[in-house]
């Protein structure tokens, strides 16, 4: 059998997809719900692809060509589509890709990194991240602080005290040498940054409460945006917010240790139902419609092995660092 792909002849191999057909002929078109090898359901409309013929929408990580099919993958048409899929799943969306201390600080300073790690109580990590921005002379002392004017903290209690710990740092003694942990901060323009929106005022309550760290910090870049798909397409769609604006009512970083180092962030599920398909007895749907929810009671945490974070198109399952 032979189709046509963005007017490219294409042999079908027997069973596959319009979505494993172009990928396997350096056709590339994105996908949220699909794995490679594994169970998957079509829902994300994200792999959207135009039958020329009929002018009708299709998802091809679900559809098998037929004999003469022409497809279009890169019209206008096609990109709405697409563009339009990808700000409806970010409007469910509930995440800082990096920290707003991070984003504004001026001398690109991996702030929530340095404070995360001063948290574990590596102070060693933490200086070795400040002296890899500001080898000699500290760049703080002169500096406006932008990054406590952007903390989200500041929303809740009052912003965390950065320069003061980062000098408090930098005059410890007697610390071992060590290399910093490698920076997987983005920052430049035309990168994608999710917010989280506001916070209510029972949510607030909550991190004062419970976000107890000795710099007070929330940690609130997303330990997952490295691997992220959903954000690596909203910057390739050029998406800078969504349209739709911020509709999750999902709780800021509420963290479920599923394993020692597995992290599931629900807030960050956009519902694909991966990690669900290729878990037995592990995740699973609540509820229907706008309202489902992928959740996984604590009773099957032990099913679940650290290997169906690889899967998970966004942030919302990861191995801790």
């Amino acid at each position: 059998m032979k189709i046509t792909i963005d007017n490219q002849e294409i042999t079908i191999i027997e069973g596959e997809t319009i979505l494993q057909a172009a990928r396997r002929n350096g056709i590339q078109i994105p996908s949220m719900c699909y794995a490679e090898g594994r169970e998957h359901r079509a829902g994300c409309m994200v792999c959207t692809v135009k039958d020329v013929a009929t002018g009708r929408m299709i998802t091809s990580c679900s559809v098998k060509p037929t004999e003469g099919m022409q497809i279009d993958t890169r019209s206008d048409d096609v990109v709405r589509q697409r563009t339009m899929a990808l700000e409806l799943l970010l409007s469910d969306h509930r995440a800082d890709c990096e920290a707003p201390c991070t984003l504004v600080c001026p001398h690109h300073l991996d702030v929530e990194l340095m404070l995360k790690a001063y948290d574990k109580g590596d102070y060693a990590q933490a200086k070795a991240i400040i002296r890899r921005t500001f080898p000699a002379e500290l760049g703080c002392d002169n500096c406006k602080a932008p990054c406590e004017k952007a903390c989200r903290r500041g929303a809740v209690d009052g912003a965390v005290k950065i320069r003061e710990i980062i000098r408090e740092v930098v005059e410890m003694k007697d610390l071992p040498n060590v290399q910093a942990e490698e920076s997987i901060a983005r920052t430049e323009k035309d990168i994608f940054f999710s917010r989280i929106g506001i916070f209510s005022d029972k949510e607030k309550e909550q991190l004062r409460e419970n976000r107890l760290t000795p710099s007070r910090c929330l940690h609130c870049a997303c330990d997952g945006r490295a691997e992220c798909r959903l954000r690596r397409y909203a910057t390739e769609y050029g998406i800078k917010r969504s349209r739709y604006g911020l509709v999750s009512k999902q709780p800021f970083k509420l963290c479920i240790a599923v394993g020692e180092r597995l992290r599931f962030e629900p807030a960050k599920c956009i519902r694909c139902g991966l990690c669900v398909y290729n878990s037995e007895n592990g995740f699973t749907f609540v509820r229907r419609g706008f309202d489902m929810q992928v959740v996984i009671p604590e009773q099957n945490y032990a099913n679940v092995n650290e290997e169906l974070a690889s899967v998970c198109p966004t942030g919302a399952l990861y191995i801790v660092r």
